[in-house]
């Protein structure tokens, strides 16, 4: 299955500070600095604004980002897929959890009280289309 796909290389592996820019960018598509730094704040303990912004260019470096400089402001947006980076996360947690093994890990997952009837039905109907193919 394409979502555990390893095609990234390890130095584009986001830390869990740079998944949380990412995962802001993601989801409200370019931004300036000062954007997802009050979205930060949001989640979590108070972030300096300068702690934001040289995060937010060390990831450009890395090749995580992408910034237009074509105004005054700034503007950031990720240069990575979400897809490809969870994935590869996702096969990386498996790998070290689970020994690599889909079915130990599903297992871990819907044997948890957290599953709703809704969820199931979901994996079910993924699993029968999986299937059919």
């Amino acid at each position: 299955m394409s979502l555990f796909k390893k095609d990234i290389s390890p130095e584009i592996v986001p830390t869990k500070t740079e998944l949380d820019v990412l995962q802001i960018l993601w989801q409200y598509g370019p931004s300036t600095v000062r954007f997802v730094h009050d979205k930060l704040n949001e989640q979590k303990e108070a972030v300096i604004y300068t702690s934001t912004l040289k995060l937010m260019q060390v990831m450009k470096e890395k090749g995580m980002l992408n910034r237009d400089e074509s105004s005054m402001k700034h503007v950031y947006s990720a240069a990575v897929e979400e897809n490809k980076i969870k994935g590869t996360m996702l096969g990386r947690f498996m790998d070290t959890m689970y020994n690599g093994s889909p079915s130990d890990m599903m297992m871990a997952l819907l044997g948890n009280d957290r599953t709703s009837a809704d969820e199931l039905k979901k994996i079910k109907d993924l699993l029968k289309d999986i299937e059919d193919k």
